[in-house]
């Protein structure tokens, strides 16, 4: 354990200059006046890292996004998830290692350092609350210390709702205490705990357009690879589902991308609706949910919208070359209607780029819904649409990735029945979550609506967590 502390410790001594010195031990850290404020930025960046991790590759794994070039994972896409697979143990180290910083921060340098507040215990619980979610939400299971024994995803959300209620009994700062009433409702939410779920989002509604976002600094190497994945690196690498084109870009640069990163959102406003409105349609209340459901939409539309250039936008990676790029009509499935809007002409001119919350769900959408599986529909939509590019979208698809091959090297803690990726039966290989067909009018069919497939298979374990 000294050894890895002493490794993180040089994490953020490269994080301000980027370079190790040999001098710096683990006791000399400790001894530094202000260690914490180190620490604590030092937490920052670790976030971003993670975010970026998590990001790219639940993009790709995910219905939302397909690689359409030589970076990031080539397999994933299929979806092919091995416990040998290096992307999967990069994963798995940037959320332990989130982890583990959080640990260290709580058990050695708060202790050191006398002018530590409560609001950077706070802080460090927060992380770790996070950090733990992320482990239950997108692993079959992980373990609970350096080589320590397995715990499976549930055991590691009921941690996360431990870490954040230690948040909050430190926290003064108002916003921050409803940030972790929201990720306490989305731990819930995830354990399949109505009742818990709807009163924490019911808190965190006290403040009706909560917003936390995880901020990147280009300048000092840590980008959002989201941002360079879809608008700065040219060509652009991922390319995203047709009918979701109108969201692309999410993240973007007005001038040199070192000095213009976009943040990305951590928590905001919108998954308490969502919660609701899932909980609702879990006891049959399709009225209430009717109601939670108009005013989100409402508070997507009070987002911030803003018009972007975005004429360099070829799709043109080379792994897939019938992108559209002209505004053609596209429709969910073989079976749905075609939908105009949905997919851009960007060489018209400036186009508009959602960059909190944004859908294609309408008003008269939810109010012509007929019945439980018809909002149920809703919800799964404007939850993918409204959280593209934030690393949500595997959670709601049953898929979670199985423990690191380097783990199990590692830890004689861990069993072959974690090494083994969690893919739902209804999942369709080769490609079928992102293929798409080309009319000889231009127009775009989506071969598979997996929104209409996770409704389908609301019962089963792995989605739909009300139910």
């Amino acid at each position: 354990m000294r050894k890895k502390s002493i490794y993180l410790v040089f994490i953020i001594i490269c994080a301000f200059s980027c370079v190790e010195n040999p001098n710096v031990t683990e006791d000399v850290y400790l001894e530094n006046p202000h260690s914490v404020s180190s620490w604590v930025v030092g937490l920052k960046r670790q976030l971003a890292v993670t975010t970026n991790t998590v990001n790219v590759n639940v993009a790709i794994t995910s219905d939302n996004y397909f690689n359409n070039y030589s970076q990031y994972s080539k397999v994933f896409d299929i979806p092919q998830i091995d416990y040998f697979d290096v992307d999967v143990n990069s994963l798995q180290a940037d959320v332990q290692a989130l982890r583990e910083m959080a640990v260290y921060g709580l058990d050695k340098v708060i202790t050191a350092d006398a002018s530590a507040t409560a609001e950077d215990e706070a802080f460090m619980h927060f992380c770790l609350g996070y950090a733990n979610i992320l482990g239950g939400e997108l692993f079959t299971g992980l373990p609970e210390a350096n080589l320590g024994k397995m715990l499976t995803s549930g055991e590691i959300l009921t941690l996360a709702v431990g870490n954040l209620d230690a948040a909050i009994s430190l926290e003064t700062d108002p916003k921050n205490i409803q940030v972790y009433h929201l990720l306490k409702a989305r731990a819930y939410r995830s354990l399949g705990d109505v009742t818990h779920a709807v009163r924490e989002a019911e808190i965190s509604l006290s403040d009706p357009s909560l917003l936390y976002q995880i901020e990147f600094d280009g300048q000092n190497g840590v980008r959002n690879e989201m941002q360079n994945a879809v608008f700065d690196a040219l060509p652009n690498r991922l390319a995203p589902l047709p009918r979701l084109d109108f969201l692309d870009p999410k993240y973007y640069a007005v001038g040199p991308p070192t000095t213009d990163q976009k943040p990305v959102a951590l928590a905001k406003a919108e998954e308490a609706y969502l919660i609701l409105a899932e909980a609702y349609l879990s006891e049959q209340n399709t009225g209430k949910a009717r109601e939670v459901l108009q005013k989100l939409l409402i508070l997507v539309g009070e987002r911030p919208v803003v018009r972007v250039d975005d004429s360099g936008e070829t799709r043109n990676g080379g792994n897939r070359t019938d992108y559209p790029l002209t505004a053609v009509p596209v429709r969910f499935d073989s079976t749905g209607p075609f939908r105009e809007g949905l997919i851009l002409d960007r060489q018209a001119g400036n186009i508009a780029v959602h960059t909190v919350s944004g859908t294609s769900v309408t008003l008269s959408d939810i109010a012509h819904a007929g019945g439980v599986d018809e909002l149920l529909y809703q919800v799964y939509l404007l939850r993918q649409e409204i959280f593209i590019g934030e690393g949500r979208r595997l959670t709601d698809l049953g898929i979670k990735y199985p423990v690191s091959q380097t783990e199990q090297d590692n830890n004689p803690n861990v069993p072959d029945a974690y090494i083994i990726a969690q893919l739902p039966a209804f999942i369709p290989g080769n490609g079928g979550m992102d293929n798409f067909s080309t009319e000889p009018d231009g127009s775009i069919t989506i071969e598979t609506d997996m929104n209409r497939i996770i409704v389908q298979n609301k019962t089963a374990s792995e989605v739909v967590p009300f139910f």
